[in-house]
């Protein structure tokens, strides 16, 4: 029997997004600047601050971050290797990164994790998120150091994901999906 996992990129493509839009909420920027074409000071520096957050709080890929923002890639590269050198010698970035990276800890220390096993299923309860009596996907979700699998068929996944999206939205939380 085969077992595929998949690693939900699009929680850390949806973590990204959010991390975008509390930086534009923070600087009083409109929401979906950091994707413009602009390359103008007032965007770029918190484009470069929002991708060097990412990098390094939540592990996001490059990859990941380029198509949030609509880069290549090889630009968030440049944005990691001279942040060390920007943060030293650039007094609107390090103020810009220090504004986005203690509100951002703040967003963070907010959330949620749950203590055990039995609190977590009892949440997804109810949410009416519950096992399928015929199932050929598991949805594993991680909070904090608890693990819990939901047990879906290909006709409940999207809507169950949906609703596990919603109940979990103030908690800590990842998903790894896992076809057999």
């Amino acid at each position: 029997m085969n077992q595929t996992i998949y690693h939900s990129k699009m929680n850390k493509e949806l973590k990204f997004q959010n991390l975008c839009n509390l930086t534009t909420s923070v600087l009083g920027l409109h929401k979906g600047s950091l994707a413009e074409k602009s390359r103008r000071q007032e965007l770029q520096v918190p484009r470069a601050v929002a991708s060097v957050i990412a990098l390094t709080e939540d592990e996001v890929s490059h990859t990941q971050i380029g198509k949030v923002i609509k880069r290549d890639r090889s630009l968030i590269y440049h944005y990691a290797k001279m942040h060390q050198s920007n943060y030293a010698t650039f007094p609107r970035y390090r103020e810009t990164f220090n504004k986005i990276y203690n509100a951002y800890s703040n967003f963070k220390e907010d959330k949620n994790t749950f203590f055990d096993l039995a609190q977590l299923k009892d949440y997804l309860v109810e949410y009416d998120i519950v096992d399928s009596v015929k199932h050929q996907t598991t949805v594993r979700i991680t909070s904090g150091r608890v693990v819990a699998e939901v047990k879906l068929s290909y006709k409940d996944f999207y809507n169950q994901l949906e609703m596990i999206k919603l109940a979990l939205q103030n908690f800590q939380y990842e998903t790894e999906i896992i076809t057999l």
